[in-house]
């Protein structure tokens, strides 16, 4: 027997509506204004990577790949990955078209959605969307700095600019492997007191214990030792001279030692946007430094820094605020009366988006007083009205509708100066 149920987008995707896309076409045009003012190139990396892209460079135990991955064979018997995460990508790709050999660093941002199988919440999905940048070279405090700073400049120019930095450092390996001793040392006698993900953190990934959300007030988790205190001189000088750079740009930001990466490449500086007032499930947008990524599949040493920003979250802040995005113009509705109209009209959107007006067909057999409802439905700025009769003649009747003005016939290429602005004394038919 057939299925008759309505089918539905899987859980933790959704779509993106007509009515959406305004927003989105917002955030996605500043993300790459703003990449572009700071040098940055667009990348675009493939919706399926081979797994070990990111087998390699996320570590096992990590949330993504013991809890989120997409992993699926295909018929030729690959393993293949559903991109949970830009970063590993634009590596492999870095490495794989030579760009070592170019100029350093290099510079790239992307902007697609990344898949996690995840538990579904506002603001979390399965099918994410994501504007991440990466600075490949450089491993100064500078190369940090400026990624924070694109950062900031890209939520300041959205409207966030009240979101607020929280950095801390996380040193080198060796730095973090004295320092997860040390945690482990201080979590063993509450090990059994902690929230069940983070008794599985305390076996494979115990710094995570951090940020653990189930876990943020446990009062071991609060007297959790400052890795702060704790970092080689070489990498506290490295996150001095961020925070001093910082400070000379004016950018405000908090230290705050709980913020930590399940990410094993990570390294030194690592940072955070959150709305004020809010905790980390609240993050917006996260960065850090990856140093030992690029020899994890295989290439040289080749420091890098970088973030992600989570587009849903970015729509949530935003209404939050009460901003919408804008709709594209119409600048014509065509209104054909007859089948000559009809023909015509199609003729005259022709020439109108020739110009780059835009146009939104009328569809025939409809009277006029629908016609003009259509039109003010649209918020177009000017109706076009064709029948049988202007069709014979070569001619148009333009009415305005955004501002007062009389309708007038006009010839096509009347229509086109009108509708752009270039007469200046109203409209005046074609001879």
């Amino acid at each position: 027997m057939a299925d008759t149920t309505q089918p539905r987008a899987p859980r933790g995707m959704h779509d993106i509506l007509p009515e959406d896309t305004a927003l989105w076409r917002h955030i996605r045009d500043t993300a790459e204004r703003v990449g572009c003012l700071f040098g940055y190139r667009q990348l675009q990396t493939p919706l399926v990577e081979d797994a070990s892209v990111f087998l390699r460079t996320v570590g096992d135990e990590s949330d993504i790949v013991a809890k989120e991955m997409y992993v699926f064979e295909d018929r030729g018997g690959d393993r293949l990955a559903l991109r949970p995460e830009g970063t590993a990508a634009a590596c492999r790709a870095y490495l794989e078209h030579g760009m070592g050999s170019r100029p350093q660093p290099v510079r790239l941002y992307y902007f697609g959605p990344m898949f996690r199988y995840d538990r579904p919440q506002a603001g979390r999905y399965r099918q994410l969307w994501q504007f991440g940048v990466e600075c490949i070279g450089d491993a100064s405090p500078a190369a940090d700095v400026e990624v924070i700073e694109l950062q900031r400049t890209l939520y300041e120019q959205l409207g966030l600019g009240d979101l607020t930095l929280r950095i801390n450092s996380i040193g080198t390996a060796a730095t973090r492997h004295r320092y997860v001793e040390l945690l482990r040392e201080h979590f063993r006698p509450h090990a059994a007191t902690l929230s069940r993900d983070s008794q599985r953190r305390f076996e494979t990934n115990v710094l995570r214990i951090l940020d653990s959300k189930e876990d943020a007030a446990h009062p071991a988790v609060l007297a959790a030792p400052s890795i702060l205190d704790h970092l080689e001189p070489a990498d506290a000088q490295h996150f001095a001279e961020v925070r001093a750079l910082l400070d000379a740009l004016g950018v405000a930001y908090k230290v705050d030692p709980r913020i930590v990466r399940g990410l094993d490449y990570y390294a030194r500086t690592v940072w955070e946007f959150e709305p004020r007032g809010a905790g980390g499930q609240s993050t917006v947008g996260a960065g850090g430094r990856y140093d030992g990524l690029i020899e994890l599949l295989g290439g040289p040493h080749t420091p890098g820094t970088g973030f992600a920003t989570g587009i849903e979250r970015i729509v949530l802040n935003l209404r939050d605020r009460g901003a919408a995005g804008t709709e594209p113009p119409v600048d014509v509705y065509t209104a054909p009366l007859g089948e000559a109209g009809h023909v015509a009209t199609l003729r005259l959107a022709r020439e109108l988006r020739a110009a780059g007006i835009a146009v939104r067909l009328g569809a025939p057999g409809r009277g006029l007083r629908a016609h003009f409802r259509a039109a003010e439905s649209a918020a177009a700025r000017y109706i076009a009205i064709v029948g049988d009769d202007e069709a014979a003649r070569g001619v148009v009747q333009l009415k305005p509708l955004a501002t007062e003005g009389e309708q007038q016939e006009v010839g096509v290429g009347a229509a086109i100066e009108a509708v752009r602005g270039r007469s200046s004394r109203g409209i005046t038919p074609d001879a």
